[in-house]
């Protein structure tokens, strides 16, 4: 079962393959090294041949046969313990001189050498058969004389080259199939200790983790990921729940007031000025569930990253100006100076709708949260990079709260009085996160400077004409 699985692998057959391609490239290197090896082993051979029949010429034109012959003795003599072969023979076949005794029966090649066995006894007096390859050819017209060299030696050679490069490939097939196996069954219990994990997590065990070997190796750094990816994923589990919850909560209330008045309604109890006043506060009732669904549509859109193909050039100031004037009437009904920084075109390429919603997001919490009396500073700067700013002076985030009021339906008012839905900040980044800004919420001593930070490859050229309007 284990092998079956190990077969299967795609590790296995990426062994196989590059076995494969390994195995063939190293036997072609190693019949390149054995032809170069035994074609100059076959080389040497001829030319020490013919250098030994050149200076047998020599001797033979300056000495006649005589000469000839003793030179012949001479070397047979002296080679008696080496390769060179001669045999020198009249034209009746009998022998004059050489360490051969009798003319072989040789098999001659095409380049005119010839190759023949002969036999020889070694120093133990064992008689060995030995091979040779050699030139023979007439002197004088009588004479036949015959050069060789005993290549035993070499030929034993080359059969031990052959045989090494047949083991070394056999050596190689083997240690590649048995490296195979073991990396097969080494990545298969990686991935094993993996699948179980996911396995658990699909299960419903969010808290489960991958095990890492601590070996720092790709796979480490696979679990690494997946962990990371699972922390994010149980992340956001919990905050859907909390969101959930809040949903809930904030939902329940003015469904359940909406309820009573429209029962009330229906009762036909009331006069027509009570009446009216039911209606008016079942249809503020009203309008405060279409804001919150409006706001999370708002988000959901920010967040598809289905938007960015509608991006165009927007100027920021213009963005803050039709947003200051929006709310100056708010403002001024809380007795609270709204005032506007932004003489200079603040150029980038955004989504005009979505960035004048979260400007107006900012201004509103400003607004709601700045006591009578205070002031709101709506600002923008052409940096780099381009930025927006909400100033305001009234009490503030506490900075271990301002990460948890960028979540949704996050409201930091225990008792949940505040008017809205708790949805402003959470527009904000997801608007933020669209264009590659960031959200960041600090002290402006006092009161809150929530600042939004465009990347500084966002900023444009300033022109005469960018996409404007009020916010929606």
């Amino acid at each position: 079962m284990i092998l079956a699985r190990l077969l299967r692998t795609a590790t296995f057959r990426l062994t196989l393959a590059y076995l494969g391609v390994f195995g063939i490239s190293a036997l072609a290197l190693l019949a390149f090294v054995y032809e170069a090896s035994v074609g100059f082993m076959e080389r040497q051979t001829r030319e020490t041949i013919a250098a030994e029949i050149t200076g047998l010429e020599e001797q033979f034109r300056q000495r006649g046969i005589r000469g000839l012959t003793e030179v012949i003795r001479r070397r047979a003599e002296a080679a008696r313990d080496r390769a060179s072969l001669y045999l020198l023979v009249d034209a009746d076949g009998r022998w004059i001189a050489g360490n051969l005794d009798r003319w072989p029966r040789a098999v001659e090649n095409e380049d005119g050498t010839i190759r023949f066995s002969f036999e020889r006894r070694d120093r133990e007096g064992e008689v060995q058969r030995r091979e040779a390859l050699g030139r023979r050819f007439l002197v004088a017209g009588r004479w036949r004389l015959l050069v060789a060299r005993d290549v035993s030696d070499r030929i034993a050679v080359q059969q031990m080259l052959a045989n090494a490069i047949m083991l070394g490939g056999g050596l190689i097939l083997v240690i590649g199939v048995l490296g195979g196996f073991a990396l097969s069954r080494w990545t298969l219990a990686r991935l094993e200790g993996i699948n179980r994990a996911t396995e658990r997590i699909m299960a419903g065990d969010l808290s489960r983790r991958i095990r890492t070997e601590g070996s720092d190796d790709e796979f480490d750094e696979l679990a690494r990921n997946l962990n990371r990816m699972l922390d994010r994923i149980e992340e956001l589990v919990r905050a859907m729940r909390e969101v959930t919850d809040n949903i809930a909560h904030d939902l329940r209330t003015p469904l359940t007031r909406l309820h009573a008045r429209i029962e009330l309604a229906l009762m036909g109890e009331l006069d027509g000025a009570r009446a009216r006043q039911v209606l008016e506060e079942a249809m503020r009732d009203v309008e405060g569930l279409i804001n919150t669904f409006d706001a999370l549509l708002a988000i959901a859109r920010a967040e598809s990253g289905t938007l960015e193909a509608e991006l165009e050039p927007v100027d920021l100031a213009a963005v803050a100006a039709d947003v200051a004037e929006l709310y100056e009437p708010l403002a001024e009904e809380r007795q609270i100076r709204l005032l506007l920084e932004a003489d200079e075109q603040v150029c980038v390429m955004g989504h005009r709708q979505l960035l004048a919603q979260a400007v107006a997001n900012l201004v509103d919490n400003a607004i709601k949260y700045t006591p009578e009396g205070g002031r709101v500073v709506l600002r923008t700067r052409p940096g780099p990079p381009p930025v927006v700013e909400v100033e305001d002076n009234g009490p503030g985030i506490p900075p271990d709260q301002r990460e948890r009021a960028r979540k949704r339906f996050v409201r930091l008012d225990p008792d949940r009085s505040t008017p809205g839905n708790g949805l402003g900040l959470s527009l904000v980044e997801a608007v933020a996160h669209l264009h590659g800004a960031v959200l960041e919420l600090d002290d402006a001593n006092p009161g809150l400077l929530a600042r939004i930070r465009f990347p500084e490859r966002a900023a444009l050229p300033t022109a005469p004409e960018v996409a404007a309007g009020a916010p929606s």
